[in-house]
């Protein structure tokens, strides 16, 4: 999914797809290791995907609870 697809999600729905994402990078994993997997460039994109999604996720919870002062040096 493209990233703006992905900010049109809700943070429920964000974990969710993060969840199925990593399932389906597990799967791949196990293929490559038994030689089963053709396409090895998938393993970098499913890891890309779920680094993207972590990422919308701490931005919506962070946009969801500000905190006082955040950034604020010292």
């Amino acid at each position: 999914m493209k990233a703006k697809e992905l900010r049109d999600l809700t943070l429920t729905e964000i974990e969710a797809k993060t969840r199925e994402v990593r399932k389906e990078y597990f799967g791949a994993r196990v293929r490559f290791a038994t030689g089963q997997l053709e396409n090895t460039a998938k393993l970098r994109t499913l890891r890309r995907t779920i680094a993207r999604l972590e990422t919308l996720a701490r931005e919506k919870a962070a946009a969801a609870n500000p905190t006082p002062n955040a950034g604020a040096s010292r």
